[in-house]
């Protein structure tokens, strides 16, 4: 996967664009540069994370959080507790398979893989195997707003997929001040609107899916310390809790997981 600088944050709200870009590069056809929210993480908890899981996916479901780890021969499903951080439930995925983006829709978890153009589906409480889709390209990241499912592949664009069937239904271009986002990974769908890590970048950013306008940048830099990022790899993984309204994200190969809030 190739990390390209997309945004940098300058001025609180007043400007965010690409690195290197001027606020006039940016401006839409009809010269007004649409605002985008700044906010900040503010940590409520953290909670240890298994320093083997290459987070790709994460799902949060009543008192349960689902993980997509990735890396060939190396990638898992797993339940975890989000009280504790501890893996209670795992499956490993077949060693030809890059786990990716994993979503819930009813009582299938749907999990995606890099490169092989696979989804597979488990039943959420014993991990059986269900069905299986193809589909063309990469897979990165997943996510399902109650309605249809929303896939990324590292390019700048959400494609909107059938539950059932795992059928393209359409598509959406992510325009940051204008400007395509490109790197789109992981997801999260929550109230209409989703949220996105960016490859390569510690940020996320909020996409209304029907126009594809980046309406939030969250600045998630400085989470862990020093010496806990020695080691460790890309910032990646969101899931929502609806009932108390905060988030929990995390990183690849991470020791620490984050209970937050996103906060002006």
């Amino acid at each position: 996967m190739v990390v390209a600088g997309v945004a940098t944050v300058a001025c609180a709200a007043v400007w965010i664009g690409r690195v290197g870009q001027t606020p006039q590069a940016a401006q839409t056809e009809s010269g007004a540069q649409p605002f985008v929210r700044s906010l900040r993480v503010d940590v409520l908890r953290e909670l240890p994370h298994e320093r083997d899981a290459y987070t790709q996916g994460l799902v949060w479901w009543n008192d349960r959080l689902f993980e997509s780890a990735g890396l060939r021969q190396a990638s898992t499903l797993r339940r975890l507790d989000p009280q504790t951080g501890q893996v209670r439930q795992r499956m490993d995925v077949a060693p030809e398979y890059w786990a990716e983006g994993l979503a819930l829709v009813d009582d299938r978890l749907v999990q995606i893989t890099y490169t092989k153009e696979r989804a597979f589906t488990y039943d959420r409480d014993s991990f059986a195997p269900g069905e299986t889709f193809s589909y063309d390209g990469e897979g990165w990241g997943l996510c399902y707003d109650g309605t249809r499912l929303v896939m990324s592949n590292g390019s700048d664009r959400l494609t909107f997929r059938d539950p059932t069937t795992f059928e393209s239904i359409g598509e959406q271009a992510v325009r940051l001040r204008g400007q395509p986002l490109r790197n789109l990974n992981e997801l999260e769908c929550v109230d209409g609107a989703v949220y996105a890590n960016v490859h390569g970048e510690e940020f996320l950013v909020r996409i209304d899916p029907a126009t594809g306008r980046v309406t939030d940048y969250i600045d998630a830099s400085g989470l862990l310390l020093d010496d806990e990022r020695v080691g460790i790899d890309l910032f990646n993984g969101i899931a929502y809790n609806p009932t108390t309204e905060t988030f929990y994200i995390t990183g690849k190969l991470w020791p620490k997981m984050f209970e937050v809030r996103f906060v002006e």
